[in-house]
């Protein structure tokens, strides 16, 4: 190997239309990357690039129902609305009477307990004696297994308030009798 052979295998450096070729090419490139960019972010702002024309795509409007039943699905709030429908439609479940009297006060989700107030201790003993056809009747309309129980409270007993006859500690007048 002499010192010449090395310079002969040398590549040339491009020079002139060469150059201008190269220069060209790049510029075209970043050119064509500009664009792509420039038009995903048009693309972006106007929702995706797709068109509007005949046929649906995602950007159409839903109907309030269908857009209620999506958000109900997606949440998991579907036995929470039912037994919310339930409270609705109380009248007509169990009836114009047991309704005047027995009002569905709330339904805790975890333990699927629908609690009822009834105004008078007979109407809350008539409710529990009619507790399990109930809890049948509204898990055929809600869904199967979405009340398991309903609890009646009976009417609520006036609010004690402290005053200048009362005794500290005192939990009023049930305390002294047992």
């Amino acid at each position: 190997m002499t010192a010449e052979e090395p310079a002969a295998k040398r590549v040339p450096e491009p020079s002139g239309v060469d150059l201008a070729r190269v220069a060209l090419r790049a510029a075209r490139e970043q050119a064509r990357a500009r664009g792509d960019a420039a038009q995903q972010k048009k693309q972006a702002r106007r929702g995706g690039g797709l068109r509007s024309g005949a046929r649906a795509d995602g950007r159409d409007p839903m109907a309030l129902g269908a857009a209620i039943n999506r958000l109900l699905t997606e949440r998991g709030w579907e036995a929470p609305a039912a037994v919310g429908g339930v409270m609705g439609r109380w009248p007509q479940i169990v009836g114009e009477d047991v309704a005047k009297h027995c009002v569905p006060e709330r339904y805790d989700e975890d333990e699927r307990v629908l609690v009822v107030r009834c105004d008078s201790t007979a109407w809350a003993t008539n409710l529990r004696l009619l507790a399990p056809t109930l809890v049948a009747r509204l898990n055929e309309d809600v869904g199967h297994g979405a009340v398991r129980q309903i609890k009646v409270l009976g009417p609520s007993g006036p609010v004690r308030r402290y005053g200048p006859l009362r005794a500290p500690g005192s939990t009023g007048p049930g305390d002294t009798y047992g």
